[in-house]
């Protein structure tokens, strides 16, 4: 990443490639919140591209950074954004994916004014846990699932920041106190060093759907939600062997009988019944809908050009079109 000027005029001018920065995704996070990555919305000079981008944060190896973004291209599932773009061997690193408008779950707490309501943190849970599935039924384990992985769109969430316990530190390692990992969703076995799991993913999900329902990942059980009580507590258990398995996640989310499907294929459909009109707070509708119109208003300045050698020819200036 290159910041071009000096100044308040050009402190945020910044640029990824083809891609200048419009704004931080994360701005306006509750301070001391861990976020595993750098993360902005950009758009390519053209305007045909708006994307969100994502850097490492310095303490991350940036070949690690790399291998888990590359690795992320080939993720399946409605709910999840994989990389379709990746930096060119030797230069900087980053890696974008499609813009969604979208909102990381920590601020959509904070604009609602505190907890979700449980109808939003049911369809969160069954959503993620069915994504999670289609990823484990690829051989392939989230490593990364926390509050701030979470981006909360009008019609769904989706999952971000794909591997970043494995980017943060090598398995073997001692991963507490490693900054961008959320302590309280890192699950036990992931923070001693050992090598993340599918069952570890379960323990981030049960992290995470406590955040959205009381403000905590690891909350008193006393402060859950009767109807998430058992789950989210199974899900937070220390020792692996007494985790849910997701289709059990999903069975006691949506109140309906263990199905038959086999975990990692069944479609992701019952999280269409919680996400229809009303599952968001109207607030936070508000605040996605801005988002989008901002960005799409949004007129991206681009670094400064070389001098031209006298005599030479100005190329046209590029149009920027307010398209995502």
């Amino acid at each position: 990443m290159r910041e071009s000027g000096s100044g308040p005029s050009a402190r945020d001018t910044r640029q990824f490639g083809p891609y200048t920065v419009i704004t931080r995704l994360d701005s306006g996070l509750p301070a001391h919140t861990p976020v595993p990555e750098h993360r902005f919305i950009a758009r390519s000079a053209d305007g045909d591209r708006t994307v969100l981008l994502s850097g490492p944060l310095a303490t991350v190896d940036p070949q690690r950074f790399m291998a888990e973004a590359d690795a992320s291209r080939y993720l399946l599932g409605p709910w999840v954004l994989p990389a379709v773009e990746l930096a060119p061997p030797g230069e900087q690193p980053w890696h974008a994916r499609p813009y969604v408008p979208a909102l990381p779950l920590p601020i959509a707490l904070a604009l609602h004014g505190g907890p979700l309501p449980e109808r939003t943190v049911r369809a969160l849970g069954v959503a993620l846990a069915e994504n999670l599935a289609i990823m484990h039924g690829q051989n392939l384990t989230h490593a990364g699932l926390c509050p701030a992985a979470v981006l909360i769109a009008a019609d769904g969430p989706r999952l971000t920041c794909f591997g970043a316990v494995r980017a943060a530190s090598p398995d073997g390692a001692a991963r507490q106190d490693v900054p961008g990992l959320d302590p309280g969703s890192l699950p036990p076995e992931q923070a001693a060093g050992g090598q993340p799991r599918p069952l570890g993913d379960v323990y981030a999900l049960g992290a995470t759907l406590a955040y959205a329902a009381t403000g905590y990942t690891m909350p008193e059980r006393e402060e859950l939600p009767s109807g998430l009580r058992s789950i989210t507590t199974r899900c937070l258990s220390r020792d692996p062997a007494h985790r849910p398995q997701l289709v059990d996640v999903i069975d006691e989310l949506t109140g309906s009988a263990p199905s038959d499907a086999p975990v990692g294929f069944a479609p992701p459909s019952r999280a269409d019944a919680f996400l229809g009109p009303g599952w968001l707070p109207a607030r936070l509708i508000a605040a996605i809908v801005h988002q989008s119109a901002s960005v799409l208003a949004a007129e991206v300045r681009l670094p400064a050009q070389p001098a031209r050698p006298p005599g030479a020819v100005p190329s046209p200036a590029p149009i920027l079109h307010p398209s995502h």
